[in-house]
């Protein structure tokens, strides 16, 4: 992102495009910090573009690849650097490398405070001030219902967390209760209007009377099994409405748009859209990979999701923590998951109770709650740097 030339308190939000949950944190918090305090310049920078250019595609193409190809061997890794131990310090090690580059953008932007929803962004701010290169205010914003050692550093001043339930396990994992703040994991503005649902049906050309499933894979269109989760699908006796968001993967797009040509549901098939929000405000349901900004603005929007084949991680956690909430049903096989889907769209009544489930949550508010915390951690580091001053 290129920054305007203003004489604006600066606020710097790092990202990463590993899937796109982190990123949409950043926008969310960006926009709020605009809205909220337009006297300041927020600005965001992918932290791998910019510490890693050019191991950035290749470490991302890994990352994806390796978590759809081998999920467990991810989800043991996962398991195993919970906790702060030999092999997840030698793993944060080994990754949280560029303090160079990272200490050359700090100076190039001269942020007041630093904000990482991205971990290894985290790692190498935190690392910048243990060698005591910097000391600007830290926050760090978890985009997940759960918690991990790769989110943890000494010198991160402040987390900003989507639950009690992480505040707590934070704690147990040797974080300071007065280091964290629960806010709900920020969303963008989007999820918090209201919708003309009649006008939403017009402009897709939608039918309103029928039932509406939307399915979303994430931004890179990982959807349970693909084309056999869908044909799964399509086998339901009584007809559908589909909204199907493939992400960027456009060759599961073409390929469903060749399978589905003849099927008895109504289809309506995209790629990548920045409209989800409207999407989201039309369905019934909705069948998702359980990341956990994508579940926190499906619970801004009150819908009820159905959970399938989960990757072992941390979207194992989010869906034990979205069932448990009652906001989400999760399929353990492929027979459950079309008998669930199948009772879902049938069952009024209990849909009806998971969109009232999802009303314990105050999404609509996270990213302004989580600002309040950005700049309560400013200030507070400013008044001690204040009082130092005054007393030497």
């Amino acid at each position: 992102m290129k920054m305007n030339v203003l004489n604006k308190e600066k606020i710097l939000i790092l990202t990463g495009n590993y899937g796109d949950g982190h990123n949409q944190v950043a926008q969310a918090l960006h926009d709020a910090i605009q809205i909220r305090y337009p006297s300041l310049q927020p600005v965001i920078f992918d932290f791998m573009e910019c510490v890693h250019p050019y191991s950035k595609q290749f470490s991302r193409f890994i990352y994806l690849h390796g978590v759809k190809k081998f999920p467990q061997l991810y989800g043991y890794i996962y398991q195993k650097t919970r906790r702060a131990n030999k092999l997840s310090n030698a793993m944060k090690a080994i990754l949280s490398t560029g303090v160079g580059r990272m200490l050359k953008l700090i100076e190039q932007v001269q942020p007041t405070v630093v904000v990482s929803t991205f971990p290894l962004a985290a790692a190498v701010i935190s690392k910048l001030k243990s060698y005591g290169l910097i000391d600007i205010p830290t926050v760090t914003s978890i985009t997940d219902h759960t918690d991990h050692s790769c989110w943890i550093y000494p010198f991160t001043d402040q987390y900003v967390v989507g639950s009690n339930l992480v505040r707590d396990s934070l704690i147990n994992l040797g974080v300071e209760d007065t280091r964290i703040t629960e806010t709900g994991i920020p969303i963008r503005q989007q999820f918090s209007h209201s919708f003309n649902r009649e006008r939403i049906f017009r402009k897709y050309g939608l039918d309103p009377q029928m039932p509406t499933l939307l399915i979303m894979g994430g931004g890179c269109g990982m959807i349970g099994e693909g084309n056999a989760t869908i044909q799964g699908i399509n086998s339901l006796k009584d007809p559908l409405q589909l909204i199907i968001v493939c992400g960027h993967n456009e060759k599961l797009r073409m390929e469903l748009k060749e399978k589905l040509k003849d099927s008895k549901h109504r289809i309506h098939l995209t790629g990548y859209i920045t409209y989800i929000h409207e999407l989201m405000a039309i369905s019934d349901l909705m069948i998702t990979k359980p990341g956990g900004v994508t579940t926190f603005e499906a619970i801004a929007m009150e819908l009820p999701m159905l959970l399938y084949k989960p990757i072992p991680g941390q979207e194992q956690d989010n869906a034990k923590f979205l069932v448990r909430s009652g906001v989400a049903v999760q399929a353990e096989s492929s027979q459950d998951f079309i008998e669930f889907l199948s009772n879902l769209m049938r069952d009024k009544k209990l849909l009806q109770q998971m969109r009232e489930n999802t009303r314990q949550f105050h999404p609509k508010e996270s990213a302004f709650a989580s600002v309040e915390v950005i700049m309560n951690t400013k200030e507070a580091k400013n008044n001690w740097v204040d009082v130092k001053y005054m007393f030497g």
